[in-house]
């Protein structure tokens, strides 16, 4: 049992106020396998003021950039001596696969620490422009303040480095409000945070349930939110950052379509398709979820998607063989279900899955990959976000169709295009309105390029050096001639 009876606030250990603890329950076992303390809205209060403390008065944001690099180095020096625990942990916690928590929910944030510490050690964070008038100009990029990170539990890890690595190197000082789904991972998260020598308040980890997050998105100390979530949240993050005017990025939900054209082939469309969300049961924002695919070659693609999918090796996610677990909770089971059963209702035909245990699993949170076939635009499943292994297969009849209904939902996350003939898929690609694209895979997270979305999706960008600048300020300070 995995307990953690104390908050992570102001460098220290502290008990939380509201004396509540988190129970985190395994979705494969459905037993609980760690306890976690929960924050209530005084330990925000005072999470709030150590940051804030931390920034008005302490040494981080007037430090060397090069030194807070240097920090995040040491930081992810620190991750990669304990990334098979951690590892180990989320697959308690979240019931991802241990190939997958290895891979995507602990090497990918690892290797993500140094890439953006490569990008900050380059940055220009002082620059001298020529004035038109004759004088010279100095740009200083500042640290924005105090920033409240507030993570989902999909990809705990990965969500939690794309923002408090790039706020750290920017100076700021941040709040990290991890969702109850997953505590565990992100107080572990903590003690290496301590242990890589960030002074007093830089970060404080606080676990809590939505009540005590909305208190913390409308604290008039938090300079800006960072928020990865649903669009239903995301609008309510927004409105009340709005009466403070504080900054706000949002990265919100995905109904992403998989273009495939005529020359695609469907074993390689149905690959990028299991490769972009089936990890983690179709729990990621920016998987291909709707699949486009030209009309006369519907029963092609279907049947692929559909013996690519159901030979996923579903179940216990301890096990290094498997390839799909668990949804993350019994809502979540439920909520599946239920649009797989809309589905049938509407019309669309069950390819293969359905709402039944998948095959050897007699308990957890689980649902069976499942593809549908003869999908209207207009059906439920092809419009609302699922967060969970349904794919859409919809036929269109040319190119312009296929755009239409690519941008035919209120999301813009992602997209990709198929096809043999790259020019034409980057043609493709720069049709279709959504913040990310990929040409013959599914978007790929590289560190270089900024993450985001448009439309209901949300707005601001992650990675990249955009991603450092959505932490900075910039002052422009000119200088008068002689």
């Amino acid at each position: 049992m995995n307990e953690w009876k104390d908050l992570f606030i102001g460098g220290e250990w502290i008990t939380p106020e509201s004396g509540r603890h988190i129970e985190v329950i395994s979705p494969h076992t459905e037993e609980p396998i760690g306890r976690a303390a929960a924050a209530g809205t005084a330990d925000v209060d005072r999470a709030v003021a150590a940051a804030r403390r931390a920034f008005d008065e302490g040494p981080w944001p007037r430090t060397d950039p090069a030194e807070r690099v240097a920090v995040i180095r040491r930081l992810a020096a620190l991750y990669g001596e304990r990334r098979d625990e951690l590892a180990a942990l989320i697959t308690a916690e979240l019931g991802a696969p241990i190939s997958f928590a290895e891979r995507a929910q602990v090497a990918l944030p690892w290797s993500m620490m140094s890439a953006i510490a490569d990008i900050a050690d380059g940055y220009p964070w002082q620059e001298k422009r020529p004035g038109v008038y004759g004088q010279d100009i100095v740009l200083r990029r500042e640290p924005v303040g105090v920033v409240a990170a507030v993570i989902p539990w999909n990809m705990p890890q990965f969500l939690t480095v794309t923002k408090i690595v790039p706020a750290l190197l920017a100076g700021c000082t941040v709040v990290l409000k991890p969702a109850p789904e997953s505590p565990l991972d992100a107080l572990f998260l903590a003690g290496l945070f301590e242990q890589a020598g960030l002074p007093p308040g830089v970060v404080s980890v606080i676990p809590a349930d939505r009540d005590v997050s909305a208190h913390l998105v409308a604290h008039p100390g938090v300079d800006k939110v960072s928020f990865t979530g649903s669009t239903a949240a995301g609008r309510q993050v927004a409105a009340a950052c709005a009466a403070n005017l504080t900054r706000v990025g949002l990265e919100l939900g995905g109904k992403s379509a998989a273009i495939a054209l005529e020359d695609a082939d469907p074993a390689a469309v149905a690959t990028a398709v299991r490769f972009s969300g089936m990890g983690m049961a179709g729990q990621i924002c920016n998987a291909l979820t709707r699949v486009l695919v030209p009309a006369n070659r519907v029963d092609e693609h279907a049947d692929a998607l559909a013996a690519t999918l159901s030979a996923l090796k579903v179940g216990d996610p301890t096990d290094p063989r498997t390839e799909m677990g668990p949804l993350v909770a019994e809502r979540q089971q439920r909520r599946v279900r239920e649009y797989i059963d809309i589905g049938v209702r509407e019309g669309a035909r069950l390819v293969t899955g359905g709402t039944g245990l998948p095959e050897g699993v007699e308990r957890g949170w689980y649902v069976r990959p499942t593809v549908f076939s003869g999908v209207d635009p207009s059906m439920t499943i092809a419009r609302e976000e699922i967060f969970g292994p349904v794919i859409a297969v919809l036929p269109y009849r040319d190119e312009d169709e296929a755009v239409r209904i690519a941008d035919d939902t209120e999301y813009g996350l992602a997209g990709a295009v198929f096809t043999a003939d790259t020019e034409r898929g980057l043609g493709v690609a720069a049709r279709v309105r959504a913040g990310t694209f990929g040409v013959n895979q599914g978007y790929s997270m590289d560190p270089a390029a900024p993450f985001g979305g448009v439309k209901a999706s949300g707005y601001g960008r992650e990675l990249g050096r955009e991603g450092i600048e959505g932490y900075l300020d910039i002052k422009s300070i000119s200088i008068a001639a002689p």
